[in-house]
């Protein structure tokens, strides 16, 4: 009961940051040089051709009659036509959200699997070699920018060693997999760079808490003290770092998705700004609020999982 009223309350909370997104979004494409009509038509548009289009597409409007047709497209779940691709918006969004779905949870789990491990390696060899050589693995990692690291992984794997396709996006659940896997590596490299430190900070503290050193004396197993005791009240701070950092990366997928050639919603902001398509940007700008903060309420949720003191 409590869960399904904390959820409600943040979706209501949603509504305002919804109707402030689409108004920042709509107004900042307006302010961009050129417009649609100019783009579609090309040098052999006229003056007159170009007015025409204008009309068509409800562009001669004022600025507030466009908004709120907007809106209403947005209420009705289309999103409006897209000026580029001739068919609603919002089809469209569902179709391509898949690919970017799977791309961040994929390096999540990825993030994940390096996480745990690396931390608790570090942390149990505080000052060590290992220690300070995974630290030092993971801030060059974190240091690189996605694209030219990704750039680098697409020479490694793909191209000197072709053990992953160079880009695209695959056909069926094991070859998506295949394709996905690189790009997912690239933004996990990131990912785990933060959660590994802040679990490792973590741990450090928990291995030094009075109540480690009681199980420890009540005579349970080592392996035991470590998983139910240290690690789960380790987790806490590190699930708030990798719920904002994976928010972080729905936008970032962006830049990733250009770059392997994987045809998710970033791969389509960056087409559909080049070519002025209003309605379709500002249907992508809500799809990424939208998971922006299910993600944030997704954490939450497994903040208070994790512990059972925090009250939803």
């Amino acid at each position: 009961m409590a869960l399904l009223k904390f959820i409600s309350g943040r979706l209501i909370q949603l509504v305002p940051v919804l109707i402030g997104i689409t108004l920042i979004a709509f107004l900042l494409l307006r302010v961009l040089p050129g417009d649609p009509a100019t783009l579609i038509l090309g040098n052999r548009g006229t003056v007159e051709d170009i007015a025409r289009l204008n009309v068509q597409l409800g562009l001669d409007r004022p600025l507030w009659q466009q908004y709120f047709a907007f809106l209403a497209d947005v209420l009705r779940g289309s999103f409006g036509q897209s000026i580029v691709y001739r068919t609603a918006v919002g089809p469209l969004i569902l179709e391509r959200a898949w690919a970017t779905l799977q791309l961040v949870g994929l390096s999540t789990l990825i993030a994940v699997a390096m996480t745990v491990p690396f931390a608790l390696v570090s942390a149990l060899n505080r000052g060590r070699l290992i220690d300070q050589g995974v630290k030092v693995l993971f801030v060059v990692g974190m240091s690189m920018p996605a694209f030219w690291l990704g750039i680098l992984m697409v020479l490694a794997f793909s191209l000197w060693m072709p053990l992953f396709p160079v880009s695209g996006y695959g056909v069926g659940l094991l070859d998506r997999l295949h394709h996905l896997f690189l790009p997912a590596f690239v933004i996990a490299i990131a990912t785990a760079a933060l959660t590994i430190r802040s679990l490792r900070s973590s741990l450090i503290a928990v291995l030094g808490a009075d109540y480690v050193d009681t199980a420890r004396a009540k005579g349970l197993r080592a392996r035991t003290v470590l998983m139910r005791h240290v690690l789960r009240n380790s987790l806490i701070s590190t699930i708030s770092v990798l719920g904002v950092h994976t928010s972080w990366v729905v936008g970032g997928t962006v830049v990733i998705e250009s770059v392997f050639g994987i045809p998710g919603l970033g791969y389509l902001l960056v087409s559909s700004i080049s070519a002025r398509d209003y309605p379709m940007v500002q249907g992508l700008t809500v799809a990424f609020a939208v998971l922006v903060v299910v993600i944030n309420l997704l954490t939450d949720i497994a903040y208070a999982v994790a512990d059972p003191r925090v009250k939803l």
